[in-house]
């Protein structure tokens, strides 16, 4: 749409702080208050609107529809038990827990990028995950799962839109939570979670498409990142 607004803003309201356009509060899709936990979170949304040009691309304000999700989705008992419900299903079959049996420099890198994150899953939640060769599935301890998942539910219902974008971008709840906590920044978490399609475009001729498709993935990494960075960050 035409940019309807001269500048954007930030005041105190409602108990945190909103972005304003020429003074005016924004709205959710669902028209609600648009109003950050933080006053960082919501100085940045307000640059995204500033940033804006003759039109305004949603497209190109990837926080500001992170906030949108967190108010009109996460706010809601049922949708945020089922966005626990569905981050803390991917550790089932979590990506980091399936490992090659060659090439052995695939192998390898598996092991070197992958295995520290499953190690690092068990003594940050208690959750000892299992590994496995091929497709056969992983011998996961009892509890590990729902110690994942109560780890999930833990997350604010604002954080908890922004690790739902980076599980399912990254496909794997293991690296999402190692992003959200810092383990791991959003390059890293990114190369993580495209090892094997990094090995293959490394062997094999570059594909256009397929790097449009991982540079597509890295900028909802890098939000997702960044939303998570500002969350953490005091008023």
């Amino acid at each position: 749409m035409k940019r309807f607004y001269k500048n954007a803003a930030v005041t105190e309201r409602d108990g945190g702080f909103a972005v304003l356009l020429d003074g005016k509060p924004i709205k959710t899709p669902a028209a609600r208050p648009l109003v950050a936990p933080n006053a960082a979170l919501a100085e940045r949304i307000a640059e995204e609107w500033r940033e804006q040009g003759e039109h305004v691309r949603p497209s190109a304000m990837p926080l500001t529809q992170l906030l949108n999700t967190a108010i009109d989705r996460m706010g809601d008992a049922r949708q945020r038990a089922e966005a626990v419900a569905e981050i803390a299903g991917y550790a089932k079959t979590d990506l980091v827990c399936f490992r090659a049996a060659h090439p052995p420099a695939l192998v390898s890198r598996q092991s070197a990028a992958w295995q520290p994150l499953v190690e690092w899953t068990a003594a940050r939640y208690g959750a000892k995950l299992g590994v496995t060769e091929g497709l056969g599935a992983p011998g996961h301890a009892p509890d590990a799962l729902g110690r994942i998942e109560a780890a999930v539910a833990a997350v604010s219902p604002v954080g908890l839109a922004a690790l739902h974008l980076a599980t399912g971008v990254l496909g794997s709840a293991v690296i999402a939570l190692a992003l959200a906590e810092g383990r791991l920044d959003a390059e890293g978490a990114f190369r993580a979670a495209y090892l094997d399609e990094f090995h293959q475009m490394e062997a094999w001729d570059e594909d256009a498409e397929a790097k449009a498709r991982l540079d597509r993935i890295r900028a909802d990494v890098t939000a997702a990142a960044e939303f998570l960075s500002l969350l953490a960050k005091s008023s």
